[in-house]
């Protein structure tokens, strides 16, 4: 099976004079940097109508044409494993994604995945780049994601990505007492030394912008709703711990749970049994891809989120 891939976009200002793989990247960015460099080399990707090379550079306003075939593009196996649908329809399905489940089969999680979930619950999704995974969250992160049913709903849902016309809510809870909401613009890349970890990368890193609120204060804590220009790899994560604000129960950017002084046993177990970041998408926005239509699904917290804001809300009032 193959299908036709016809995408287009052009340079913009802040990618000028970068290499055009690089931008490509950035520009396409469901598909991989080695498969753009491949359509790059085969004249498939091309710059003005010129076929270039991966390394050449490119101007602001440079129009990048694809117009390439690609077989199937995943090989995973299909799993009968639950899935809890908020909508489907022939183009799209929204889902809840549990905390635990990893979106995409990767090394260490070869099976047991949410595409692998998809391509049983839909076939035919097999067909298209990243089983139809256009955003995801991470393993520990729940809430609600969108994925598309077929080629031409994919390429809409990516544009719209690009675009930041898709609107994402997510609901936290930060460690630290915030005076205020703020906007967060810097951007993000590998860590310099623990390449597992990203980090606000000044030369280097990718625009990231997360704007954020605060919903309530506690004695020692705060509960945010933050909504995202970007989707950096654990973008909110790594924006909040650079604010020295880090998310409960992330040990990767928020290091060691911190007990406040005087805290009851309680807030105390609430605080080191919390099983993973204190993060929830809560909310989406998009056009649908066929009809148009603005679309608003929204995720209630889930019981572990829900029981910890109700300890923070009777164990750590606010002075």
């Amino acid at each position: 099976m193959s299908e036709q891939v016809e995408l287009e976009a052009r340079v913009p200002p802040e990618n000028d004079g970068e290499r055009l793989d690089q931008v490509a990247a950035r520009l396409f960015s469901d598909y991989s940097r080695s498969r753009l460099q491949a359509w790059i080399r085969s004249g498939e990707l091309r710059v003005n109508g010129v076929t270039l090379r991966p390394r050449d550079k490119v101007s602001a306003g440079a129009l990048l044409e694809v117009r390439a075939t690609i077989e199937e593009a995943v090989s995973w196996q299909p799993q009968s494993i639950e899935l809890d649908i908020l909508h489907e329809d022939e183009a799209i399905i929204v889902l809840n994604k549990p905390a635990g489940l990893v979106v995409h089969p990767a090394a260490g999680h070869a099976d047991g995945t949410l595409v692998n979930a998809l391509l049983h619950h839909a076939p035919e999704m097999a067909k298209l780049p990243r089983g139809g995974i256009v955003h995801r969250l991470d393993r520990e992160t729940s809430g609600v994601m969108v994925a598309a049913k077929t080629l031409t709903a994919h390429h809409s849902l990516v544009a719209q990505l690009q675009a930041r016309t898709v609107k994402r809510q997510y609901c936290a809870f930060c460690i630290g007492v915030m005076t205020g909401g703020a906007t967060i613009d810097a951007p993000i890349g590998r860590h310099p030394k623990q390449r597992k970890k990203m980090a606000v990368v000044v030369v280097g890193g990718k625009p990231a912008v997360t704007h954020y609120r605060v919903v309530q204060r506690f004695g020692h804590h705060t509960h945010i709703a933050v909504n995202l220009e970007t989707g950096r790899t654990h973008q909110i994560r790594v924006h909040m711990a650079h604010r020295h604000y880090p998310l409960i129960g992330d040990p990767q950017y928020g290091g060691r749970p911190r007990i406040p002084a005087g805290a009851s046993d309680t807030l105390i177990d609430a605080l080191r049994s919390f099983p993973r970041q204190a993060l929830h998408a809560e909310a989406l926005s998009l056009e649908h891809p066929d009809s148009g239509m603005e679309l608003d699904f929204e995720c209630p917290l889930p019981l572990d989120m829900s029981q910890l804001l109700a300890v923070l809300q009777s164990e750590d009032p606010a002075g």
